[in-house]
């Protein structure tokens, strides 16, 4: 029941979180899977929105959570055994998107934009280049 004054946040529980895959910051096949055998790290390209790059060890879960992005999740061990044939079923990702989540993402990884977009990316960045050279002489 939540108490008068807290809005039932420190009172409130959430049970039986299926954790999905749990992963180091610095891996760089975190998101990898059996189907999808591309090297990728869990951060989408341009970083989670009001996030930013994920660095530290990381928990994938099934559903929501409630709060903001950064707020702290405290897991435990169920009291219960978990006996249903949902709980009880083995997890095997397919696929994790990691295209940008800012606007409509088409690309998984920086070098297959890079490779659709072809030399119009190095034009671009040469452009960029030569435009601050002219601003710094």
């Amino acid at each position: 029941v939540p108490r008068s004054g807290q809005k039932g946040f420190h009172h409130r529980t959430e049970i039986n979180k299926k954790i999905y895959r749990i992963g180091s910051g610095g891996d760089t096949k975190s998101a990898s899977t059996e189907n999808d055998l591309t090297e990728k790290g869990i951060t989408p390209l341009g970083g989670f929105p009001h996030f930013g790059e994920v660095n530290e060890d990381w928990v994938m879960l099934k559903g929501c959570t409630v709060g903001c992005r950064k707020r702290i999740i405290t897991l435990r061990k169920s009291l219960l055994p978990q006996v249903s044939r949902r709980a009880c079923e083995k997890i095997e990702l397919k696929f994790i998107d990691t295209a940008s989540k800012i606007g409509h993402g088409r690309f998984q990884t920086s070098e297959e934009k890079a490779k659709f977009y072809g030399g119009a990316m190095q034009k671009k960045a040469r452009k960029a280049a030569e435009a601050e050279a002219a601003a710094e002489s």
